[in-house]
């Protein structure tokens, strides 16, 4: 078995992390979002960093800061789109900096359609189980 080593820039990287609600409000709601955050790209990069370590920004009640996320495919529209989800990485790739987002998959919402499958009950499950 061989082991999986991590990415050369690893190594060298200097992160940023960012809370997306309380970094910078581009529509003047009172929420920081993405393109807040792409419009501070040019300061972000001024500060030495060719890492950004963006927090949850996906689709959430917010019942936990938005780590329960209610579909972990879909921008939580406070934020923006996933257009612009996608227009920061593309810039901030042009800028030599790598975006990692933070998916905390045991953090889902209870209105995840995973968490609403697990509370259904099941019958006949007792029969697949091989110790019986």
């Amino acid at each position: 078995m061989t082991m999986k080593t991590s990415p050369a820039w690893l190594a060298d990287a200097i992160f940023y992390q960012i809370y997306p609600p309380s970094f910078a409000d581009s529509n003047g709601d009172g929420i920081g979002d993405l393109p807040g955050i792409i419009g501070n790209l040019d300061y972000l990069q001024s500060l030495g960093i060719n890492g950004l370590w963006l927090s949850p920004c996906f689709l959430s009640p917010f019942k936990d800061g938005g780590y329960d996320i209610s579909d972990f495919r879909q921008v939580d529209p406070r934020y923006g789109t996933n257009a612009d989800l996608k227009e920061l990485f593309d810039r901030a790739h042009q800028r030599g900096i790598k975006v990692v987002l933070d998916l905390v998959a045991g953090h889902t919402s209870t209105e995840h359609p995973w968490f609403k499958a697990s509370c259904k009950a099941e019958t006949g499950w007792t029969t697949a189980i091989p110790w019986q």
